[in-house]
């Protein structure tokens, strides 16, 4: 079938720019960031209050990001016009990276402000770097190498992370995160994400495209209308969509909130550390299983395989705070940190290249402009719902068991769409 043979450059390039910003996720997002908010940022803020106000500014990020997706995406449907999209968000989430090393103690608001501009920037890339999977590499390739993006990227994000664990460490963590030293990781986040983005500024291309607009915003917006209003002509695309908005938002909030739960569960931060390691580096191999695994059962059972597992995770994590032996609650953590490693990464990379198959080629950009809408907009739903059920029963664990009815849905739904052709 040719799956096989070595990858091009253009494939290479697309896989790196996932190692390089897969830090982002890891730190910014992930692992530092969410602490050192709660302990920096919003030093002297409740618990469950700082980790409520952290998921409101993971929600307003995918809000920002919802409302633009559909109009700027299909506007880098014209001719040579992704890239530049691309750019434009790369630049602005690096930017607002290194800012965010300039806040200081109680300086709560302004950390959320500029950790809501990165984030706007991170995914307003991943938009239009999405799409460009249509144009890099052949419709019997789309699982491996989208599973080989994340996979590579879980794996290569781990080097930056050593690399700032190594400054936070050295610096000393008596009385939590070194403040100085942290924010020089921010740094390191923010070169390492440029870096690995240099071969895909310079080798990604285009290939399928619409002509150029004489009123490419009116003209875009033109089209998104028409495509809305044709909806039922594209079925299959907009069926996955409804489902991918259940499941991924309960992908997204484990992501995103999963060190925040932790600190309201008493876990030390050396010890969330170690467990985000833990899930980078059994991710990779099983991003890539789920990748090869959908070539013999379909990537469809492997996206209900992998919403199975979530379920199981989501329900495990609900049961930690009645756990009262220490021992047995740090076993238990350790098997639901191991349940969502070996699930997260295939679960993304083949509802991209699921999606992919779905949609017409030369729309990619819009498509793919959806499937972020979609997928902000589950963004927003998941992290708030959890933090104000959180905030409302004054224990986060009742806002971790709301997102197991997102698996649900999302998988009741995805049994209703049509394998592609």
């Amino acid at each position: 079938m040719g799956i096989d043979r070595k990858m091009t450059k253009e494939e290479i390039s697309w896989i790196l720019y996932d190692v390089g910003n897969s830090a982002f996720v890891l730190v910014m997002v992930t692992a530092l960031m969410p602490i050192f908010f709660k302990d920096v940022a919003a030093a002297g803020m409740a618990g469950a209050t700082s980790t409520a106000n952290w998921g409101f500014a993971n929600s307003t990020a995918s809000l920002i990001l919802a409302v633009l997706s559909p109009l700027l995406g299909a506007m880098a449907d014209y001719r040579d016009r992704k890239k530049w999209f691309f750019l434009f968000f790369l630049l602005l989430g690096i930017s607002f990276c290194l800012s965010l090393s300039l806040v200081g103690e109680g300086q709560w608001i302004l950390c959320l402000v500029l950790f809501i501009i990165a984030r706007v920037g991170w995914a307003g890339a991943n938009i239009f770097y999405d799409a460009f999977l249509i144009d890099i590499t052949s419709r019997d390739r789309m699982d491996a190498i989208s599973a080989k993006g994340y996979g590579f990227g879980y794996i290569g994000s781990v080097i930056p992370f050593l690399i700032i664990m190594g400054i936070i460490f050295s610096a000393g963590m008596h009385d939590g995160l070194p403040v100085q030293a942290t924010r020089a990781c921010f740094i390191i986040v923010a070169l390492w994400w440029l870096l690995l983005s240099l071969p895909a500024i310079k080798n990604l291309r285009q290939r399928h495209s619409i002509p150029v607009s004489s009123s490419p915003v009116f003209d875009s917006f033109a089209r998104l209308m028409r495509t809305m209003k044709e909806v039922r002509l594209h079925k299959q695309p907009f069926l996955f969509l409804t489902a991918y908005f259940f499941y991924i938002d309960g992908v997204g909030t484990i992501i995103s909130m999963s060190t925040a739960y932790g600190r309201d569960l008493g876990f030390g931060v050396t010890f969330l550390i170690v467990v985000l390691l833990f899930i980078q580096i059994v991710a990779f191999p099983f991003a890539l299983l789920f990748g090869r695994l959908a070539e013999v059962f379909s990537a469809k059972r492997m996206l209900l395989a992998g919403i199975v597992v979530y379920c199981l995770a989501t329900f495990l994590a609900f049961l930690l705070p009645s756990i009262a032996d220490k021992s047995s609650k740090i076993m238990v953590f350790w098997i639901v940190a191991f349940l969502v490693a070996s699930s997260m990464g295939g679960i993304q990379a083949l509802s991209r290249s699921y999606f992919g198959k779905l949609i017409p080629a030369e729309k990619s950009a819009e498509f793919f402009g959806f499937y972020n809408v979609f997928g902000k907009f589950a963004a927003i739903m998941g992290p708030f719902m959890m933090g104000a059920v959180g905030y409302i029963t004054g224990e986060t664990r009742w806002g971790i068991l709301s997102i197991l009815l997102l698996f649900v849905l999302g998988g009741l739904l995805l049994l209703r769409v049509e394998e592609p052709v």
